[in-house]
């Protein structure tokens, strides 16, 4: 089966930082483009940030420009979020997805077909 891990989130105060790690098998990453969301309790999924298929275009939502950077790296079949900056409203369970297209990306959660179980961030003081 498909397989995406999400790691590397936890607790950390406002202004701090954390870097998500997404981990994929069972397909080849350089095959589809790579997607960013989060989900609070009560609240619809939101996309974050997304990549390319080879890392050329990026896109991110105005609420995390300048403090999120997506990338990845094909050949170890990883996409990773370094998240800097923290706000408390970036506390949420972050998902990683893949979205099968050749060119671009985008972060409308519908058009993704795999996705992690999610890792869980919290931003408080």
């Amino acid at each position: 089966q498909v397989q995406l891990v999400e790691s590397g989130g936890g607790l950390v105060q406002p202004g701090g930082s954390l870097r998500l790690s997404c981990a994929v098998s069972r397909f080849t990453l350089a095959d589809y483009a790579i997607g960013w969301f989060r989900q609070v309790p009560g609240k619809e999924r939101e996309g974050v940030a997304c990549i390319s298929i080879r890392g050329s275009f990026t896109y991110y939502v105005d609420s995390v420009k300048g403090r999120f950077t997506i990338s990845r790296d094909n050949s170890k079949n990883t996409a990773d979020l370094q998240m800097n900056s923290l706000k408390p409203e970036d506390t949420a369970v972050y998902y990683c997805a893949t979205e099968r297209i050749r060119f671009g990306c985008s972060v409308v959660s519908g058009r993704y077909d795999y996705w992690g179980q999610g890792t869980q961030v919290n931003v408080s003081s």
